[in-house]
């Protein structure tokens, strides 16, 4: 069959993955078979595809493609998250270029909104993944906010409060004034900057012109204070125990407390106390009951208690108040400072310490099973030094601050009635609301209108860490015959920088409402970065288009170059020119294939050199194929793709097909060809989770397929068993063939210029690839001799010398003085050598493997001296 002169990469993948979705490849439905089960981490509804989703998907379809191949029921859920921050963010945004303003509009009808536009800009990334070529089983496609998802949600909250893991206070929580709501503090990054330092003084109250030093960033602050606080066994402080200090600029009098969570070392030893607005000082507020003074609405702009700063935004304030504070002689120094500060991980927008009646979970117990069930190795991670990590953040779990304050997700089922704290119920519906309100108030007369709804929308991350059992509906239909099937899943590839809010958060979820682990898997990428390390991002503008990559070089080009360097748990530092080199690994398979194709088939016999290949490459690939399964199931699945790499350009272009290719305008045999197209089929299967394309459009090419016969339902190749001495012999002869082709290029002589080989057996020689010698060094002549052999060049393999005889194309004056050259160069290499080695302190002091070194490299040298003159003495 013909093979086009070129491979279309975009014609091949719209064609293929038209076909693969037309006869169902993706979709799974529960059967007899082993179930192979992933579930993608749902991007953003309003995502779009970056290179961290590339590599996060490309590794999730090779281990999916894989497990289909070796027969497997692989079932891959794609999906989207709501997102609630950055969704509401871009609605908000969007009706605001409209004229529209959130604050004019209801709930239902700001949700019309965010609806609308979530059917219409939504999913675009999942369009995007097919580009890739991900596999996934597009008819489960799940969203976080589908009516029976959000059910379970729902459910969930109200069995967590049945069960007292749900409570509503006042904490000191993470308030992002952009977006307005609260965060957890795992969506909180805490950046390293450079800041000011001011050294504020406070007068003593009482006193003329005695004064207290203290040090903050956050001058602004200074309006919040209640109290100074000093360590009770500072010599410096203690005859101001018990006494007043007077706040700068507000001039109210605050007490001086002691507590030894003050360092004496750090700063002036000194602490101004602001409860509002600090998680310490809230803890120092509580228990001396000082008064807590919030200086900031919840747009980060100062309120009232800002005295003449209210209205002005909290970073102006610093400015100016460091002004009025040097003005006054408040201000006694400023240096600079490096400190770190949390950052909303969503809006990037510098985080507010603040007071709020927030909802919790309470964390402690729930995980427990998490914390065992990783460490004791049921749930493996890869790579295994991750646990360290998340057994330190399971060990020191803070409660999770789950309520947020906006209106696109899922609506607290908290009902209110009355004006205390604890008047409210929670309950699935208003109905529901309604009768238990009555019986926890005692009023029968209570009616619809005197309930009103808790406004906030829970933390995105409470529903997708339901997300393995959710999309299975394993809590709205308990042991329904998917989730019996589907649950637990396999493999879970993700990043590790939402172990935390994700990974750890599903474990908890599956063992509380499963009794059993989510996944048994987790693979760990790197960060991809480009080449001066930074992480690739839209605001650094480092970060290529995925698809304008996949335009360019094909999405198999793409998918080789990602994976290529990626070894899991480590950074990637990616550069387009790895998906160059995906790109012309694709054109070099397309290109081998070609060349088997086009070979003209004759009825002769059979060459020797043909049957070593055959024999060589049946050995080479099942032992290669030993070790990239080992590779696969440890999830070393950059390595295996080099090893895949290697077999396939090294060992099949470059050494197998080289040793059956027919001379020029000559036959090649039947049996030869028919193994070839054999050996071909296996290097598709085995590339085809990684280049999907190229692998079914060869597939096709190879031989005539009956309908259905696809590779994608290939059988992915099995070990057989394979004489592991011809491994061995081949060793030998591409030692001697690299030795001779290195003769040829260093004397110019043409490859197409027959030579002749004598070799001197100084030790038992397996002749068995003779004749691949033959061939691949295109000899006219190779010949067994007890002598050596005067006016040749020689090398030696395994203590046996090779001969090739000058002949008339070798210059004997030219070769000498190459050799005379090459033995001065090697006389003043050996005298450095035992230099080293006749100086005593170098001797006595360097390690032996360093001393180890030094004699190997006298020894070689003295060798090569021997040689070199031995060579000479034949030529003169």
């Amino acid at each position: 069959m013909e093979i086009p002169k070129t491979y279309e990469p975009r014609s091949a993948e719209e064609r293929w993955y038209s076909h693969w979705m037309a006869k169902g490849y993706f979709h799974s439905e529960p059967d007899d078979r082993e179930p192979f089960t992933v579930v993608i981490p749902p991007p953003n509804v309003t995502g779009v595809l970056h290179m961290g989703h590339m590599l996060n998907n490309t590794i999730q379809d090779v281990l999916v493609r894989k497990a289909r191949m070796e027969g497997k029921n692989a079932c891959w859920v794609p999906g989207t998250d709501h997102a609630s921050i950055a969704t509401e963010a871009k609605v908000v945004h969007k009706l605001r270029e409209e004229g529209i303003k959130k604050s004019d509009l209801s709930r239902d009808e700001f949700l019309k909104h965010a609806f609308a536009w979530k059917e219409k800009y939504g999913g675009v990334i999942l369009q995007q993944l097919k580009k890739l070529g991900a596999s996934c089983d597009w008819e489960r496609t799940a969203f976080t906010m589908d009516p029976e998802y959000s059910d379970s949600v729902i459910n969930v909250f109200i069995d967590l409060f049945q069960k007292g893991k749900i409570y509503r206070g006042v904490r000191m929580i993470n308030w992002d004034p952009e977006a307005r709501t609260a965060l957890s503090d795992e969506e909180v990054i805490h950046k390293e900057v450079n800041s000011k330092l001011f050294h504020v003084r406070y007068k003593i109250a009482g006193t003329d012109d005695e004064w207290l030093t203290i040090a903050t960033t956050r001058p602004e602050t200074i309006l919040g204070d209640s109290a100074i606080c000093i360590h009770p066994e500072d010599p410096r402080y203690k005859h101001l125990h018990g006494k007043h200090a007077i706040v700068p600029i507000a001039n109210r009098t605050v007490p001086i407390i002691c507590d030894e969570y003050v360092e004496m070392e750090f700063g002036t030893g000194c602490l101004k106390v602001t409860p509002a607005h600090d998680v310490n000082d809230y803890e120092l507020g509580k228990k001396y009951g000082l008064e807590t003074i919030d200086i900031f609405h919840d747009n980060g702009i100062v309120n009232e208690n800002g005295l003449h700063y209210a209205g002005m935004d909290r970073f102006d304030v610093r400015k100016e108040i460091a002004k009025e504070l040097d003005d006054k002689g408040y201000l006694v120094k400023v240096e600079d400072h490096i400190n770190k500060i949390g950052y909303s991980e969503r809006t990037n927008c510098v985080i507010e310490p603040r007071l709020s009646l927030q909802w919790f979970v309470s964390m402690k117990e729930l995980a427990q099973p998490a914390l065992e069930n990783v460490m004791n190795g049921n749930i493996s991670f890869h790579p295994d030094k991750f646990k360290n990590t998340y057994r330190h953040w399971m060990e020191n779990v803070k409660d999770w601050c789950i309520s947020r304050q906006l209106w696109w997700g899922h609506r607290i089922p908290a009902f209110f009635y009355g004006s205390d704290a604890d008047d409210f119920v929670v309950a699935r519906t208003m109905e529901e609301a309604l009768e238990l309100a009555k019986v926890k108030s005692g009023n029968n007369s209570l009616s619809a209108a005197d309930l009103k709804q808790d406004e906030d929308v829970l933390d995105t991350w409470f529903s997708s860490w339901l997300w393995p059992i959710s999309v299975f509906n394993g809590l709205t239909q308990p042991g329904n015959k998917e989730i019996k099937y589907y649950y637990p899943t396999n493999d879970l590839v993700t990043a590790p920088e939402i172990m935390f809010f994700w990974v750890a958060r599903m474990i908890i979820a599956g063992y509380e409402y499963m009794g059993e682990l989510p996944f048994r898997n987790v693979y760990y990428t790197g960060i991809v970065r480009d080449k001066l390390g930074r992480k690739m991002s839209k605001s650094l503008g480092n970060s290529p288009d995925p698809i304008e990559l996949i335009e360019k070089y094909g999405a198999d080009g793409v998918r080789l170059g990602i994976l290529i360097s990626s070894p899991a748990g480590n950074d990637l530092p990616f550069d387009s020119s790895q998906c160059e080199q995906g790109r012309n690994f694709t054109n070099k398979i397309w290109n081998a294939a070609r060349l088997v194709m086009g070979w003209e088939v004759k009825p002769i016999e059979q060459p020797k050199a043909s049957i070593k290949a055959i024999e060589w490459f049946h050995a080479r690939f099942n032992q290669e194929l030993e070790n990239i399964n080992e590779l696969m199931n440890k999830f070393k699945i950059s390595e295996a793709l080099m090893a895949i790499y290697k077999l396939v350009w090294d060992d099949f272009c470059a050494w197998y097909l080289e040793m059956i290719k027919p001379g020029y305008e000559q036959p090649i045999d039947q049996a030869t060809l028919d193994q070839t197209i054999v050996f071909f089929e296996k290097l598709l299967c085995l590339l085809q989770p990684f280049t999907p394309f190229v692998a079914e459009e060869l597939w096709h090419l190879l031989r005539e397929r009956k309908e259905g016969e696809d590779i994608i339902i290939a059988k992915w190749p099995t070990v057989e068993s394979f004489d592991g001495s011809v491994l061995k012999q081949f060793t030998l002869a591409e030692d001697v063939v690299t030795n001779i082709r290195n003769i040829r290029k260093k004397n110019n002589i043409a490859n197409k210029v027959r030579i002749e080989l004598f070799v001197k057996k100084n030790t038992e020689i397996d002749p068995s690839f003779d004749s691949v010698i033959l061939k691949m060094g295109n000899l006219s002549l190779m010949e067994y001799t007890t002598e050596k052999v005067v006016n040749a060049n020689s090398f030696m393999v395994h203590s046996n010398e090779y001969f090739i005889p000058f002949g008339d194309v070798i210059d004997v004056s030219a070769e000498k003085e190459k050799m005379e050259e090459e033995l001065n160069y090697t006389k003043g290499f050996l005298k450095s050598v035992q230099g080293k080695l006749s100086n005593e302190k170098f001797v006595n002091g360097a390690p032996e493997q360093v001393l180890a070194s030094e004699r190997k490299k006298e020894a070689d040298a003295l060798q090569k001296i021997a040689i070199l003159e031995e060579k000479l003495a034949g030529l003169n």
